[in-house]
């Protein structure tokens, strides 16, 4: 069994859902979206430029470890779908854009399960109908996470009934696809989660985050970027013990749903 898990950037790393994953032994085929898009022309399997033709190829799954997208595209379809985060918008007029969200339209409705970080839970919401659009705030750092009533019943959040701090970078949001349980919400940003059926998460706020990936962010945005507006320092550490155990229950749970 694998996963698929689309890159975006060279910074957004798995971090806590590697780890899920390895408990789990489920092995990761990481593919950049751009990378489907160069090699399409040399993989029989999406002769006709179809991302969602990739997803839907195969219905049983093996192992592939760092696949490239051709690897993945000449073998089976991955028991899910992973969207990282990244500095460019859903809404960019990219060439890799449309075919990742024709991947999400065709694993949603095909039932295989599909998780969204940040950007990623952006490019669902779009995907699946609903507007992306800039935030009225940037909001980066650690902050509270806010669950909805919804939430005490849904399979990954279930038993969080105060709020948690999770670590955040991002400058849009995006309203809910139609159909779709609000599941958080933070002070800056109402949307922070959501579940479409049974199958397909978006997470605004990044609950991956290992205290060396947010080191890491801090560093390579300090000469320019979003930090100039911040007026705190951020600390890496500073809720990274808690958060990687809330992270561990939740990505723990969605490896639970994979089939």
């Amino acid at each position: 069994m694998y996963v698929l898990a689309f890159k975006h950037a060279p910074l957004e790393g798995l971090g806590f859902i590697a780890a899920a994953l390895e408990r789990h032994h489920i092995a990761v085929a990481q593919a950049s979206a751009c990378e489907m898009v160069a090699q399409a022309s040399a993989c029989e399997v999406v002769a006709q430029a179809s991302a969602c033709e990739v997803v839907a190829q195969a219905s049983v799954c093996e192992v592939v470890a760092q696949a490239s997208a051709c690897e993945f595209a000449a073998r089976s379809a991955p028991a899910g779908l992973i969207l990282m985060g990244g500095p460019m918008s859903a809404n960019d007029d990219l060439p890799w854009v449309p075919h990742e969200l024709a991947a999400i339209r065709e694993a949603a409705n095909r039932g295989i399960p599909v998780l969204g970080v940040c950007l990623g839970a952006q490019l669902i919401a779009r995907a699946l109908g609903a507007r992306v659009y800039p935030n009225t705030e940037k909001e980066i750092g650690w902050s509270p996470l806010h669950f909805t009533e919804a939430a005490a019943a849904d399979p990954l959040f279930h038993g969080f009934s105060g709020p948690e701090t999770v670590f955040q970078w991002h400058a849009e949001t995006f309203d809910l696809p139609p159909g779709a349980e609000h599941l958080a919400y933070s002070s800056a940003c109402r949307h922070q989660a959501f579940r479409v059926g049974g199958n397909v998460y978006g997470m605004q706020f990044h609950l991956e985050v290992t205290p060396e990936m947010v080191a890491d962010w801090l560093r390579q945005d300090a000469a320019c970027g979003d930090l100039r507006e911040v007026t705190a320092p951020i600390d890496p550490c500073a809720h990274a013990s808690r958060l990687a155990e809330v992270a561990a229950t939740v990505f723990d749970r969605w490896c639970g749903l994979l089939h």
